[in-house]
């Protein structure tokens, strides 16, 4: 594994509704399956060449000050739609996500 900057591997958070959903899950209590959820989730864009492990040393190295520690990573290839405007066919671009699972009792945010 080459060392390269996280900033590069690591784009953006992903900020939507189920993005956000997946971060509140530890402190829900709606239901037994969702109770046994204590480790947040946080969604990232990503690289679309980074591997699993890249992306988990970026995001560590990315929050050192906060001691985050990454338990696991999924990732998702996001294929661009294609649109029609105007009798005019585009697409959008592809990108991949990244859901990064903390350990229990970390959090990227104050609370």
């Amino acid at each position: 594994m080459t060392l390269k900057d996280p900033y590069k591997i690591v784009k953006r958070q992903h900020l939507t509704e189920k993005a956000q959903m997946l971060e509140g899950l530890q402190d829900s209590e709606s239901n037994p399956s969702v109770r046994r959820c204590k480790s947040p989730k946080v969604v990232f864009i990503v690289d679309p060449k980074a591997t699993k492990r890249e992306i988990s040393a970026a995001v560590e190295m990315i929050y050192k000050e906060r001691q985050i520690k990454v338990v696991a990573v999924n990732t998702i290839n996001v294929k661009g739609k294609v649109g029609r405007r105007r009798g005019r066919i585009y697409t959008k671009p592809s990108f991949k996500k990244a859901v990064v699972t903390l350990e229990a009792g970390d959090s990227l945010h104050d609370k």
